[in-house]
């Protein structure tokens, strides 16, 4: 027994080592760049098992499948060069309306590129995707011939200013393009515009369609449709087109760049910290905006992606930069119920017009988001105490939607001519005032305080509509004891004016003047 039980023991202690034996010498180490290579290889096939199917489907549904998501890509493709041909259209109508003669250059007609000259490969196949289609999606074929007549009037670059651009910077990128900063000709700063072949919407489409090049053409119609609404929406807080180019990149013939006026971001957090005057510029351009779009040649423009992002500054005016996700269609309804606009905050339900469409959904639209995203933050805060009052009626009826466009921008304009006349200044109330000595052609070098907020970081820079306001503002700031004024004025024509903590060190200088607090 006792013999039994030790070559048991014996027994299971060898089959254990050859066991580990077995395993060291057949079963493969752990290789860290082979798995890195096996990664690389499943990203670069990157749809392979999502059109292949798995092992255990019938014979013939891997095929089926991947042609029912070439025709679902097709159609995807189809609706959204539909879609650029609907704007074109009604672009050349309001041109028309207006007696405007569109343009046509041989550049331009490339453009008719961009539509798909080939997504399937035979008849055969066709037939056999739409049958596997689903009934949604199932419809006339693409038709291989269509062409896209494009016409951007006249634009001042191209390709031959591209290849000496100098000073190249990544600025950012959303879910469709990636933009970048560079100067052509050595002489002129401009964006550049591009579909983002690592953005969402390409790696997106790749991962489920497998096929680079048709999901480029998907993206690049909003491209194509942003090139149309920046050319026909021609205002001044509507960014400049300049032109465009096709190059080749990424093993694809014709890629798209667009050339347009260069801006700043818009920063939500530096707005904060610059004048009343400066904030209510931006709201002021908004506005503007807004009006023009809710009664452009397009007819009424919303902007669906409606953020601080799409927007940027061109030497202090707004301007929008970003219309790919704009639209002229004005939502159907057949009862009010229809007609519901959902924020994050507030519901809101139009009345539905006569002819079936929600009554001034797209403009409502807009002028909420201006409210939510800039008045509520821009309009109110450090404002001059008289006119605090209008612009809280302001802020308030645009967040209740009592006001149309009209309305808000008539109030808006109201605002402007108070503070620019002066008139706001009568219901102040005026503490007394010191007496202040008038040096002509003098200034103060040093002796700087900072306040807030100024035009200059290092020094209480501020803007005044006279002498009698420059008075008031170093009465109110226990550190001024002299001020200069300057003949640079602001946007609205209102002088900027240094605030000094002494007069010391005076100095000669024709464009300025100084007055100097008498100490009593």
């Amino acid at each position: 027994m006792k013999r039994r039980k030790l070559a048991v023991a014996a027994g299971f202690c060898l089959s254990f080592l050859l066991g580990t034996l077995l395993n060291v010498l057949f079963i493969p180490a752990f290789d860290p760049q082979q798995q890195r290579r096996q990664q690389q290889q499943q990203q670069t096939a990157g749809v392979t098992h999502s059109l292949a199917g798995s092992p255990s489907e019938v014979p013939g549904a891997a095929e089926r499948r991947g042609s029912s998501q070439r025709w679902d890509l097709a159609q995807q493709i189809r609706e959204r060069y539909e879609e650029v041909l609907r704007y074109q259209r009604r672009q050349h109508r309001a041109a028309a309306s207006t007696g405007a003669r569109l343009l046509m250059r041989p550049l331009e007609r490339r453009l008719m590129d961009l539509a798909p000259r080939r997504l399937a490969s035979s008849s055969s196949e066709r037939r056999s995707a739409q049958a596997n289609a689903s009934p949604a999606a199932r419809g006339s074929p693409w038709e291989a011939n269509a062409k896209l007549e494009l016409s951007l009037g006249a634009l001042r670059l191209g390709c031959r200013d591209i290849s000496n651009v100098t000073d190249v910077h990544y600025l950012g990128s959303g879910y469709t393009k990636a933009v970048y900063k560079a100067v052509l000709n050595r002489s002129l700063a401009v964006a550049l515009k591009a579909v983002d072949f690592g953005g969402h919407d390409v790696e997106h489409c790749v991962k489920l369609y497998g096929d680079l090049e048709d999901c480029y053409r998907l993206a690049s119609y909003k491209i194509i449709k942003e090139m149309i609404l920046l050319q026909r929406l021609r205002h001044p807080n509507v960014l400049q087109l300049y032109g465009y180019c096709y190059q080749d990149s990424n093993d694809i013939s014709d890629t798209l760049t667009t050339i347009t006026e260069l801006g700043s971001p818009l920063e939500m957090i530096q707005l904060l910290q610059t004048s009343w005057e400066d904030r209510f510029r931006i709201c002021f351009s908004l506005v503007q905006l807004l009006h023009y779009l809710a009664h452009s040649p397009l007819g009424s423009v919303t902007l669906l992606d409606f953020r601080p992002r799409q927007f940027v500054i061109v030497d202090g005016e707004l301007k929008v930069t970003d219309l790919d996700d704009a639209s002229i269609d004005e939502m159907s309804c057949t009862s009010n119920g229809d007609c519901f606009m959902e924020f994050p905050a507030r519901n809101f339900t139009l009345p539905c017009s006569v002819e079936g469409k929600c009554q001034s959904m797209n403009e409502k639209r807009n002028l909420y988001n201006a409210y939510r995203f800039f008045f509520t933050y821009l309009l109110p805060h450090s404002a001059p105490a008289s006119l605090r009052p209008l612009l809280d009626v302001i802020v308030n009826a645009t967040g209740e939607l009592h006001w149309g466009i009209d309305t808000t921008v008539a109030h808006l304009e109201r605002v402007l001519h108070l503070y620019k006349s002066g008139l706001y200044l009568k219901n102040a109330t005026r503490t007394p005032r010191s007496d202040y000595r008038r040096m002509p052609e003098a200034t103060i070098v040093n002796e700087n305080y900072r306040c807030w907020p100024s035009y200059h970081h290092k020094g209480c820079l501020l803007s005044v509509f006279d002498v009698n306001e420059a008075m008031d503002v170093c009465e109110s700031h226990s550190q001024c004891k002299a001020f200069v004024l300057t003949n640079q004025t602001t946007w609205t024509g209102r002088q900027l004016v240094y605030f000094k903590m002494g007069s010391t060190s005076i100095m000669a200088d024709r464009d300025k003047t100084t007055f100097v607090k008498v100490m009593h």
